[in-house]
């Protein structure tokens, strides 16, 4: 990886930014269809750049590891909430994103998958929040569609409902940076 920048602030810093940045209380009901008394609002951390500063440099540590193992090629976020992240976290690693839409648009280039990819690519997911890990699946599953090697999931924050489980039987990593107790929200 050509460059990784190092974080300034440490965990627990960053993770109290973000928890008074993002955590809703109230009654919420999740992408799931679950019910819950707290919501993260990414949008609310994700548009702030003193909490993208830090967390790219996060990503990047992470990704750095796992790209010793073996090398990373490119790295990939979902629309809408996972392109600020993808973005910080190819600055700070070098390596080039690629955006996943929703669907396939029906105009243009009429593509899902933005940036370029090549067949085999390691490539590293990384997500906003997850819960059940549903959207980070959908989204791997059209990365491989299209040739890639998906190799890792890293989570934003991990509600710590199933994510993990369910990225890992996929034959996935999953790596969180943070979890809903990190940002001190207990059951």
């Amino acid at each position: 990886m050509p460059n990784t920048v190092h974080n300034v602030m440490d965990h627990a810093s960053i993770a109290k930014l973000i928890a008074e940045a993002c955590v809703l209380r109230g009654t919420f009901t999740l992408r799931s269809g679950r019910v819950s008394n707290f919501y993260i609002d990414k949008y609310l951390f994700s548009t702030r750049p003193e909490v993208l500063r830090p967390l790219g440099g996060l990503f990047g540590q992470v990704i750095g590891r796992l790209h010793a193992e073996r090398p990373i090629v490119r790295l990939a976020g979902a629309e809408l909430g996972g392109i600020p992240l993808v973005t910080i976290a190819s600055m700070a690693t070098g390596l080039p994103s690629i955006f996943v839409r929703n669907a396939k648009k029906d105009y243009g280039t009429a593509k899902q998958l933005e940036g370029k990819i090549e067949r085999g690519d390691r490539v590293v997911f990384v997500e906003d929040v997850a819960t059940t890990g549903g959207q980070a699946l959908e989204a791997v599953k059209v990365l491989r569609e299209a040739g890639a090697d998906v190799v890792a999931v890293i989570a934003t924050i991990d509600r710590q409902e199933g994510a993990r489980e369910n990225i890992e039987a996929a034959g996935l990593i999953f790596e969180a940076l943070f979890t809903k107790a990190d940002l001190g929200i207990g059951e």
